[in-house]
């Protein structure tokens, strides 16, 4: 599909309208929703507002249907776990730990907020999985009642030619990354190579350089090459931090 990128202040729009009712009672036929369901209609993209001190979905937008075949008053947690494909669901519990405790870190200090975004293949109505972004916006509010909301933009991101092991994952306060997606900000993650991934996981099984060079057919100096180009894209200093922060993300 052709693309059609748009500003995400709309979503910065909404939240000013709707917040003051706690996001109920959304007017279909308001402005800002009628542009909103615009932009995501034209690239295929759904919106959720939740509030996560009761983990309840408040909202959800019109595209889930086309994309995930579920209308919009049945989302819900559960469904997100019946739609990720088998191979991603340890990736998925993990997120969801961490946007709990992102939650509730942000009730307990009474302040802030954090975007937290990831990757994972969901399954369409025609029963085969794609590519998605989902975007976390948490924010915490004293109005109307004390609670975190979350704002989450869903992206099929077909377009974007990922690697069978990088994959997209930050949680942070750069708020600069909460736009609409390109292959700059898809980049943002790990993103090892198969190869990279394949000398992980034979390191973590504890084998040397050495021995990963004589099972995959190349010199250990290559191996060795490899071992530093995973530990600058993890931004690690050494192999077992690496191994630790892969897994931690349900990413190994």
């Amino acid at each position: 599909m052709s693309l059609h990128p748009y500003n995400y202040n709309l979503y910065h729009d909404f939240i000013e309208s709707y917040l003051p009712s706690g996001f109920m009672n959304i007017d279909a036929d308001s402005p800002i929703i009628k542009k909103l369901e615009e932009e995501t209609e034209k690239n295929d993209q759904f919106f959720t507002a939740s509030d996560m001190t009761k983990i309840e979905y408040l909202y959800a937008s019109k595209r889930s249907l086309q994309l995930i075949g579920y209308e919009p008053e049945q989302i819900n947690p559960a469904i997100f776990v019946d739609i990720t494909h088998p191979d991603d669901l340890p990736r998925l519990d993990l997120c969801r730990i961490e946007m709990i405790k992102i939650a509730n870190d942000m009730y307990s200090t009474k302040k802030g907020s954090t975007l937290m975004s990831f990757t994972l293949r969901l399954r369409n109505p025609a029963g085969t999985y794609n590519n998605f972004l989902g975007q976390a916006y948490f924010f915490y509010s004293r109005m109307p009642v004390v609670a975190v909301f979350l704002i989450q933009v869903i992206t099929k991101i077909d377009w974007f030619k990922m690697t069978k092991h990088g994959s997209h994952y930050y949680i942070g306060n750069d708020m600069s990354l909460f736009r609409f997606p390109d292959e700059k900000l898809l980049k943002v993650g790990p993103n090892l190579s198969d190869r990279e991934y394949e000398i992980i996981k034979l390191v973590e099984k504890g084998m040397s350089s050495k021995q990963i060079a004589e099972k995959l057919y190349i010199s250990a100096h290559t191996v060795d090459n490899h071992r530093s180009n995973i530990l600058d894209k993890l931004g690690k200093a050494t192999i077992s931090d690496a191994i630790y922060d892969l897994k931690n993300k349900g990413l190994m």
